[in-house]
């Protein structure tokens, strides 16, 4: 069982004003960040690609490679890269390079992208959403196959033996797909026999179905069922205590949801706050976080758990707090019973 952490680099401010803004700052804290989860314990570090003012990761890869000078083992990945509105030669020419930096650590998790500010600002027609990201996921696993690529497609240049250099350390580069609730995107990872990583807050139950989708997919592909890998990711706070986690968390998750627009406008009402945690959002004590990871394990089949540690740009003593207690106490615990 791989466990780790994830950010996506808020730099939103919050009305008590204990938040930084600071773009510089924020790049220093996530470094930070996975320099302690590296000598922790955890497996992975990954880091999410937006261009909006309220994110201050537009360039993973940039990150990352800076994270892979300060840690020794801890698996470095995208989460996303939003490979509709970018070049895939580009992609596997950063992540190649940022593998050697890191001796072989890199990865990339690849999706559609749940924001579409990446669509106008490179050029790219929101109709051609779901194409734009099929035609260049596989030509993202032509190159990771083949140096030397000859390909023709709809929405870039084509390319006529082309070399693509560098060549990753790894062979194969590790290539996830990243999904929300289209249960679409499942089959197609299963299709192409690729790890697939689901990202959602609560309600594990609802995608057990798309788990089904992905797995006969795959089948039917020819590919073997145990050689499949399943991950699932999504907000995270671990407190001492139950009600800690809460009261501590409540404030910031829910001005939060309100930044991001999910509610209209308004705060998210405490009450809806605890529902979502009442319907599996791991927020709580080290055990009620454990026991939200294990519900993935054993409804879904997950081998990987991811959780945004940092999510809405929390004040870092709470985010620090809260990653000591998820390596010390919940990480363990998780690794001894997925081993059992």
């Amino acid at each position: 069982m791989e466990i780790g952490i994830y950010s996506f680099g808020e730099v939103n401010q919050y009305s008590n004003g204990e938040a930084t803004t600071d773009v510089g700052k924020r790049l220093d804290g996530l470094v930070s960040l996975a320099r302690a989860a590296d000598e922790g314990g955890l497996d992975v570090v990954a880091l999410g690609e937006h261009h909006r003012p309220d994110f201050a990761v537009s360039a993973p890869e940039m990150v990352l490679a800076t994270m892979a000078a300060e840690t020794e083992r801890i698996r470095l990945t995208s989460g996303v890269t939003v490979l509709s509105s970018q070049d895939p030669v580009r992609v596997y020419q950063q992540y190649a390079t940022l593998d050697h930096l890191s001796h072989g650590r890199a990865e990339i998790v690849t999706g559609r992208g749940a924001f579409t500010e990446s669509f106008p600002l490179f050029g790219y027609d929101l109709n051609d959403y779901d194409e734009l990201y099929d035609e260049k996921l596989r030509l993202l696993l032509q190159i990771r196959e083949q140096e030397s690529v000859t390909w023709s497609g709809r929405h870039r240049p084509s390319l006529d033996a082309a070399s693509v250099t560098p060549r990753a350390a790894q062979s194969p580069l590790p290539v996830w797909v990243a999904i929300g609730g289209n249960p679409a995107s499942g089959v197609r990872a299963g299709t192409l026999g690729l790890p697939m990583l689901i990202g959602f807050f609560s309600g594990t139950e609802q995608f057990v179905p798309h788990v089904q989708l992905y797995r006969r997919a795959a089948e039917q592909a020819g590919h073997a069922p145990d050689a499949l890998r399943l991950g699932a990711s999504g907000h995270m706070f671990v407190g001492k205590t139950s009600q800690a986690a809460r009261d501590a968390f409540f404030p910031y998750y829910s001005d939060y949801i309100r930044q991001m627009g999910l509610t209209g406008g308004a705060p998210l009402p405490r009450r809806a706050f605890e529902q979502s945690i009442e319907r599996g959002l791991p927020v709580g004590s080290p055990q009620q976080v454990i026991d939200e990871i294990m519900k993935r394990v054993e409804l879904l089949g997950i081998t990987r758990w991811l959780g945004q540690i940092d999510v809405g740009n929390l004040p870092f003593g709470m985010v620090n707090d809260s990653i000591e207690l998820f390596m010390t106490e919940v990480a363990p615990v998780v690794r001894r019973e997925t081993a059992a």
